[in-house]
Formats: C-alpha cells, structure tokens, sequence
C-alpha cells in the first residue's frame, strides 16, 4: 500500500481467515513481546520483573447485512492480516476474540478486539 513515500496513515484494509472485512476504522494493533515492572523497595529500585505480553489487534468493524456478528464472536484460532498505508503489514496468528461485540446501529459498526501469542510487523 505505500505507493507514496510520504503517506503515514489513513487507508487500511483487513483479511481474517483470508476474508476481508469492511474496516469502520480504529484499527490499532500491539505486538506480541514482554512487558516488564518496575521492583522497588524501601530503600531503593531493585531492578525489574518480566513477563510475556499476548499481541492485540482491535478495530471498528462495519456491520452489513451478510456479517454475522455471532460469528465474529465466536472466532478462535483466526490468521489477520491488516496492511496499512505506511506500507506495513501486521499479521496476527492463531487470534482469538476477546470482547462481547455491541453493534452502533446509528453508525453501523462494532469495536472487535482480538488477542494472541503472536502478532508482528512485516
């Protein structure tokens, strides 16, 4: 999709199971990695905790007649692929839905957020 240098942000477009979806917006993601804490003590900082991170990706759906919002809630173990305009592709493997989805009828679309082991910028 970077079919110019200096484009940064706005178009995206979706594939779940190799299916495309119709991206409202807020399309974000979270690679997969470690997230770390901060170990202090009463006399000073002892150093740090680590711990593994699962990736997320989330996004403002679009419902349309053929979408079944039952269906998208019960996705497991799904493969998505999101390019975006700075030419980047995020891949997500193995996702599962994290949340209970509630349809905006005023604007038609639902947030979706799923989680997994692995997502990573290719």
């Amino acid at each position: 999709m970077a079919d110019q240098p200096n484009k940064l942000a706005g178009i995206a477009s979706l594939n779940i199971d190799g299916v495309n979806y119709l991206v409202a917006g807020d399309l974000k993601y979270q690679v997969s990695g470690r997230t770390r804490e901060t170990l202090t003590g009463q006399d000073s900082v002892h150093g740090y905790s680590e711990k593994p991170r699962a990736g997320k990706i989330s996004m403002s759906l679009r419902d349309w007649g053929g979408l079944s919002m039952a269906d998208v809630q019960a996705m497991t173990d799904v493969t998505i692929v999101a390019e975006l305009a700075n030419g980047k592709t995020i891949v997500g493997r193995n996702m599962w839905n994290v949340e209970d989805q509630e349809v905006d009828t005023t604007e038609a679309k639902a947030d979706i957020v799923f989680e997994g082991k692995s997502v990573v910028e290719a």
